[in-house]
């Protein structure tokens, strides 16, 4: 098929009507008996991929398709009932599959050590093996549909494309060293880029293992201003030009440049969809390149309970805490840490939730013990006293005024990145 692009004339964003008719032409010509859509899970919620997917199920299975819903879950939680039907509508909860990265996987192919040190400057010599969930090896499905939002990301850059398949579908092996393979280079290397040695490794992957399989990737640039999903640009196809064509547009999109180090940077974290600091950290990731040397980062965190997604490394997480790449990489090496070596993705995690002493993180939570918080690395603080300073409620996005002292507000981290224009 020929590539589709959709691009808002205005910051109101495309119409419905207008996504649902480039979702129509996508689907023209094929004869499809069973397909598998693999949308983001509710943590991706303002991707707009739920109403994405929503159309699809009704196109596909009005022309008589059976459909599979499958969320590229990675290690996050399994999509709840009521979840689904906010972020869904009206999909049958009986559609949905969940993906077990554990046991739900099956090798396809390994990127080798030369290619891998290659891409990584030398920092990574070991091959990788690359696993997926089994289903999207299943040639019964003959359509496979990824939904999903182009956004910077620490890990990869920008997120989505094959990341949906190798890390969203993917198994304990490939998670766990894509997300060391960037920890290792540098996440202030990678964010807001594109041909990253994650991208690449993807890249790789999908053109040596996947180009057989009948992937159809439907990836959005989106903002939400107040809660309310602005779709920029749509992009439809099977080869890796969507993405590139969207990458460009979230890069005008999605970044945001600050005029200088921010000293106080307050983030709220809804509590609908960010429930540990796995999630959560995002507000490190995606501020760290803007905050100033000394500041302070403060997350509002009511809805944080934990701390892993996966109980697993919640244990990591609480054992060996956020205390800075070195000290988290001389844990790595030492031979009575199999736990931490073998949950290579908990210890990029480690490495990127740190500020490595640059700045100071305060956690102000409401159900976690602060006790917890601070044996775990970070500063505490109360979140009803902290709220009722910075209400975000009536914060505007971005800088404030409060008490005298000028803060600056970012209402979700997950939809942007914040760049110091001085150091760019």
């Amino acid at each position: 098929m020929t590539d589709i692009y959709r691009i808002a004339e205005s910051e109101k964003g495309l119409g419905e009507r207008e996504i649902e008719a480039a979702l129509r032409e996508s689907l023209a010509g094929r004869s499809l008996k069973k397909v598998l859509i693999i949308p983001p899970d509710f943590t991706r919620f303002h991707s707009n991929a739920g109403f994405i997917t929503n159309r699809y199920y009704h196109l596909l299975t009005k022309a008589g398709a059976e459909v599979d819903i499958m969320p590229a879950l990675g290690t996050h939680v399994p999509v709840t009932r009521e979840e689904a039907a906010k972020m869904f509508g009206d999909i049958p909860f009986s559609r949905f599959i969940v993906h077990n990265w554990r046991n739900d996987v099956v090798k396809i192919g390994t990127v080798p050590s030369s290619y891998v040190a290659e891409i990584t400057e030398g920092l990574w010599h070991t091959e990788i093996d690359l696993e997926v969930n089994h289903r999207l090896t299943d040639e019964n499905y003959d359509l496979i549909i990824s939904p999903g939002q182009v956004v910077p990301h620490e890990v990869i850059g920008m997120s989505n494309h094959a990341k949906n398949i190798f890390v969203g579908c993917g198994g304990f092996g490939i998670i766990n060293r894509s997300h060391m393979v960037g920890a290792v280079y540098g996440m202030e290397r990678m964010m807001g880029k594109d041909h990253t040695p994650v991208r690449r490794l993807f890249d790789y992957g999908m053109e040596h293992y996947m180009r057989e399989r009948p992937v159809l990737f439907v990836l959005t640039v989106t903002t939400a201003p107040g809660g309310r999903i602005r779709t920029h640009g749509l992009f439809i196809g099977e080869g890796r030009e969507c993405l590139t064509e969207a990458v460009k547009l979230s890069q005008k999109k999605n970044i945001d440049f600050v005029e200088h180090g921010l000293k106080k940077c307050v983030v709220y974290l809804d509590p609908k969809e960010f429930h540990s600091t796995w999630l959560g950290n995002k507000a490190i990731y995606r501020t760290r390149m803007a905050m100033a040397d000394r500041g302070e980062l403060v997350i509002l965190a009511p809805g944080v309970t934990r701390f892993g997604e996966d109980d697993g490394v919640d244990r990591l997480i609480r054992k060996y805490g956020y205390r800075g790449r070195l000290r988290i990489l001389e844990a790595f090496e030492k031979e009575e840490n199999d736990d931490l070596r073998e949950n290579m993705g908990a210890a990029a995690h480690l490495i990127h939730g740190s500020s490595d002493d640059r700045f100071r993180i305060t956690y102000a939570v409401q159900q976690i013990p602060r006790s917890e918080i601070e044996e775990a690395g970070f500063a505490s603080a109360d979140y009803d006293k902290t709220a009722a300073i910075y209400d975000p409620a009536k914060l505007s996005y971005g800088y404030n005024i409060v008490n005298g002292e000028e803060i600056y507000f970012i209402p979700n981290p997950a939809l942007g990145l914040w760049i110091n224009r001085e150091r760019f």
